[in-house]
């Protein structure tokens, strides 16, 4: 097209019409702070809404990252609790509204998708998801990792103290000794504790098989007068302050009670160790999504990311934030086993309608 010179008749109109224009830019308004905020770190300023609700474990966020959350997008972060996967997608399956974000274990991503609980993750606001290391990425229990972001991973090991305990331990089967009576803390988890069970069988830790579940829970029971406490949550305390000699613990328990006392040492099972990824799942018609997805892309930065595991030491995913963590807690074997244990031990599965076996026998075990 040929351009065409302006009329002088127009030029009138033209200022009328960018001055009408400025006027109204000027006379809109911002959204109340308390509403809507944008996040600085947000590349296409899209608008934040103003808080978020996190549903995880207790001790499995620092409250300094939470801080640093909330100072940087203006976001309230409201934290509340639970003890485990099963008790998170009982409150979740019996409507408890208003989560944004929760952390679920592999196996229960799996059970959450399938049951349609989790809204899909948008990976254009996920900018940070290219530092986790790919062997945790594009898993079964959630393929392309359409609903789930890993967060840390970890197992369960054997943790004693070797001033109190004589005894040569290898395995989970070495805790059935006499000498372990009313000593032992172990995890409140039924998915693990039955899964070791059942390993112990030589069987899989998601066996369906009736007369696994079934041995593995009489195995259990053989084992509840040597258990102390079920414990989840601060089983680094028991083995602290003497209660507890030894113990099925997570990595990080093992760790943290192995720095206050270097006499608590770490067994990685020969039988092979229960292993989990632990993700971020966004609970579905999640009230603040948009900013659940900021929380999620917030934490895979490396230096955030390493900031968690120094006061948390889980395994962790983000390769990039390994440079950032100590050689200490890089090299403890609670934190990192080596590749040959890791050969050895085993993810779980969801269990389908064998479910109601699992929590027959778990609750035949507590009675």
């Amino acid at each position: 097209m040929t351009k065409k010179g302006c009329q002088p008749f127009a030029w009138p109109l033209v200022f009328l019409f960018l001055l009408s224009a400025v006027l109204t830019g000027c006379g809109e308004k911002s959204p109340p702070a308390s509403q809507e905020v944008s996040g600085n770190k947000d590349s296409d300023k899209e608008q934040l809404t103003g808080e978020l609700n996190l549903f995880n474990w207790s001790e499995y966020m620092p409250d300094s990252v939470i801080k640093k959350f909330e100072k940087e997008y203006g976001v309230k972060v409201n934290y509340s609790t639970y003890s485990s996967n099963d008790e998170m997608l009982a409150k979740i399956n019996a409507g408890a509204s208003g989560y944004d974000i929760a952390v679920g274990t592999d196996y229960m991503v799996e059970i959450m998708r399938n049951e349609e609980l989790l809204e899909p993750i948008n990976h254009d606001n996920i900018t940070n998801l290219h530092n986790i290391d790919d062997q945790f990425l594009d898993k079964s229990f959630d393929p392309g990792n359409e609903f789930s972001v890993p967060y840390m991973w970890g197992g369960a090991f054997i943790a004693y103290n070797k001033d109190t305990v004589d005894t040569l331990i290898t395995g989970y089967k070495d805790l059935w000794k006499p000498e372990f009576k009313n000593s032992l803390v172990v995890l409140d988890d039924q998915r693990v504790m039955l899964g070791i069970a059942n390993k112990m069988q030589g069987e899989s830790m998601s066996s369906v098989d009736p007369k696994v579940i079934e041995k593995s829970k009489e195995l259990l029971i053989d084992l509840l007068p040597n258990i102390k406490a079920f414990d989840s949550d601060t089983q680094k305390t028991m083995l602290l302050n003497g209660e507890a000699k030894a113990g099925i613990v997570w990595g990080a328990e093992a760790y943290l009670a192995y720095r206050e006392n270097p006499a608590i040492e770490t067994v990685l099972p020969e039988e092979g160790m229960y292993l989990g990824i632990d993700c971020f799942i966004i609970p579905k018609a999640a009230p603040n999504k948009r900013t659940a997805e900021a929380f999620i892309d917030f934490v895979l930065r490396p230096e955030i990311s390493a900031e968690i595991t120094e006061d948390f030491p889980y395994s962790n995913p983000n390769k990039k934030a390994h440079e950032l963590i100590g050689d200490e807690i890089m090299q403890h074997p609670a934190v990192n086993p080596p590749d040959e244990e890791l050969k050895k031990g085993e993810f779980l599965k969801d269990l389908g309608k064998a479910v109601l076996d699992y929590d027959r026998a778990w609750s035949e075990i507590k009675q």
